[in-house]
Order: structure tokens, then sequence, then C-alpha cells
């Protein structure tokens, strides 16, 4: 059976791609689940009109990634992390951490699995990640671990 992949396919395809599968695969998982069409003569004339409209649709998105990332590299998010005297973390920061940061201090809201952390960020001091918005368009985000409450702690050592 031939069909046309809606989606990219591990093992089997990328969009927009005419494969050949098992009768049995396309009729009962991919066709039902809005994955994939027949490749019949109707569909293949709108394969065009579908590529066309992904690839519109790709740039529109392209260019919003392209804002982000820039008001992304204008900023350096700061986070505060509790750490010991020696300015060792206890704990790390996140992938979590890091979009909660950026949802409150840049007013963007961003998928956690798109961000590439450097190593481990124990200790205290400036890191710079990786966010993966497109192939095209890998942002760096700079950002600051700072200790929390560390003028609360210093006032009351004065005390």
């Amino acid at each position: 059976m031939n069909i046309i992949l809606l989606d990219n396919i591990d093992k089997v395809g990328a969009k927009h791609d005419v494969v050949k599968v098992k009768d049995g695969f396309g009729r009962n998982y991919l066709i039902p689940q809005g994955l994939a069409i027949v490749a019949n003569k109707p569909n293949m004339a709108r394969l065009d009109g579908l590529k066309k409209q992904a690839a519109k649709k790709e740039n529109a998105m392209i260019s919003t990634y392209r804002e982000y990332a820039a008001q992304l590299a204008a900023k350096t998010l700061k986070i505060s992390a509790k750490a010991g005297e020696s300015g060792r973390l206890f704990g790390s920061v996140t992938s979590q951490h890091l979009v909660a940061a950026i949802k409150e201090q840049a007013g963007l809201e961003i998928d956690k699995r798109i961000i590439e952390m450097p190593e481990e960020v124990k200790e205290l001091g400036t890191y710079e990640a990786i966010a993966n918005f497109h192939a095209e368009v890998p942002a760096k985000i700079k950002f600051e671990v700072v200790a929390a409450g560390g003028a609360k702690a210093e006032e009351e050592e004065g005390d």
C-alpha cells in the first residue's frame, strides 16, 4: 500500500514522503491516527499544496523563533538557588528552573525539552544554555546562578 506521510515517523519516512507500507500497518494504524493518507491521484495532486502550505507555516514559525532568540540573547537571566558558603548549590539548576526564569523575566513560554543545559550547574556563577527552537534557529541563553536570600543572611549575621 502506498501512502503519503503527514508527519515524520521513525523507520518509515519523513513528512510528505510517498512510501510503501504493509496494508495492515497503513489501514489500521497510520491512516486512523491521522499520520498518513492513501497515495491515490487526488491526494497526490493535493501533495504539492500540502508542501507549499507547510513551507509557509514553517517560515512563519522560523521568524517567530528568531524574535524569541533575539529577546533571549539580549538578557542575562538570574536564577536564585540555595547555596552553601563555598558557593556550591544544594542540588542543581535544571532546564525546568531555566524555563521558569524565562517565563518570569522574559515573558516567553518555551518547552523544557528544547533546552540543552551545560554539563551540570551545581555552583554559583554564569552559564550558557542553548534553546533549539528549530534546526535553523538555535538560541544562546545566558543565565547567572545567584545565592537565594544572600542579602537576608548577611543582615541576620550583622544583628
